[in-house]
């Protein structure tokens, strides 16, 4: 049944969709031959500059809601390791693994020799492809690179084509989130030769201040920075993104951004996505999850009769669009399932201190007056035990 997740994306053939995304996890070159042992579809690799970058100590923080981990902020940089260290563990990889597939991130600055230079040496080390880091939102900025250049147009140009004469091998461009249209961004990549785009990468965020110590979090001998948030919380951000890029360019999308499911897989596949690059996840559950993702898809897509995951992509596409293509004339209304409501009263609140006052409660089951339900929705989604369903009046 695996073998319906058998895909091509900007020529390359993958066994499975599923990446590991250019972070912590793919440090090492052994890391990564560990993944590939595990079943991964590809590796993306740690990002790899001219020079390596240095770390500071701690560099992560984590947002849990009952003890599960939502979110995580972090500030770690690019490799720490220079390119030649880089076009040895490629080659060590490949070595290993012929058939595995490894896709090279490089940074370079707006210097655009730089994206030309990393390109050619990863494909000489025997990279499948290469992604081109525009994106990374803190530490490399300050250095006019990462998101400073994915946050221009012309900067992204620029990069993109460098990369592109540098290298025969596929360019990916990694789109930042942190823009006001990134539908934009992705246009430029695209009119600069890429053949691919990869969305997205972290969010700029903060994750949080001990209100004891006053001090942000992570902290660093009590002092903290803007990070990149990532994980299950930036899911509909980074869906957001790979449906905009997709629909304004038409180019292959590999997504990235709180996947941590085959559910989720499912909805960027269904969202234009060829490819699904996971890190937060990773890291904090390791690199078996894959056996999960790849059972639970596989067998999705066979439940909804799709032969490939061809047959898949983009299917919501024709249905997200601008506000202005809704129909705003059909009216709906709230509909209790006397059975299935337990009486708890949490549409009640909602409705009357944030909605329209439209439910009551009795002994048995909520009850909607039909003349003052406005058909919001609000109430639907704070029932837990699914009683409410929306249906038109």
């Amino acid at each position: 049944m695996a073998e319906r997740l058998r895909t091509t994306f900007t020529g390359v053939g993958f066994p499975n969709p599923f990446l590991l995304a250019s972070a912590p996890p793919t440090r090492t070159a052994d890391m990564m031959k560990r993944a590939l042992e595990a079943g991964w579809g590809g590796v993306v690799t740690k990002t790899i500059g001219l020079q390596g970058a240095t770390n500071v100590r701690p560099r992560f923080a984590f947002w849990k809601d009952d003890d599960r981990i939502m979110g995580m902020t972090n500030f770690e940089l690019i490799s720490d390791k220079g390119l030649d260290h880089w076009v040895d563990q490629i080659a060590d990889i490949k070595a290993a693994f012929p058939d595995g597939r490894v896709v090279a991130s490089i940074m370079g600055s707006t210097d655009f020799g730089d994206w030309e230079i990393l390109a050619r040496a990863v494909e000489a080390a025997g990279a499948d492809a290469v992604e081109l880091n525009v994106s990374c939102p803190h530490g490399m900025p300050e250095q006019h690179m990462g998101a400073f250049m994915g946050q221009d147009p012309g900067l992204i140009r620029g990069a993109t084509a460098a990369a592109v004469a540098g290298t025969s091998l596929p360019v990916w461009v990694k789109l930042t989130p942190n823009v006001t249209d990134i539908a934009q961004m992705a246009l430029a990549a695209q009119e600069a030769g890429a053949h691919a785009l990869a969305a997205i990468n972290t969010v700029a965020g903060l994750m949080g201040i001990d209100i004891d110590t006053f001090q942000p979090l992570p902290s660093v001998a009590n002092r903290g920075a803007y990070g990149g948030y990532s994980g299950r919380g930036i899911k509909p951000i980074a869906l957001r993104a790979v449906s905009a890029s997709a629909l304004a360019t038409g180019l292959p999308v590999s997504a990235s951004g709180g996947i941590a499911s085959w559910q989720d897989a499912a909805e960027f596949l269904l969202a234009g996505a060829t490819t699904f690059q996971i890190c937060t996840e990773v890291m904090t559950r390791g690199i078996t999850i894959i056996d999960d993702l790849v059972d639970g898809l596989a067998t999705y897509l066979e439940s909804k009769g799709f032969e490939d995951l061809d047959a898949a992509r983009g299917k919501a596409l024709p249905n997200i669009g601008d506000f202005g293509g809704l129909d705003g004339g059909a009216p709906s209304r709230a509909e209790v399932d006397a059975d299935a409501c337990v009486s708890c009263g949490s549409c009640e609140i909602a409705c009357t201190d944030g909605g329209f006052q439209a439910i009551s409660m009795n002994d048995s089951a909520a009850h909607v007056d039909p003349g003052a339900c406005d058909g919001c929705g609000l109430c639907q989604a704070v029932c837990d035990y699914g009683a409410i369903d929306m249906v038109r009046a």
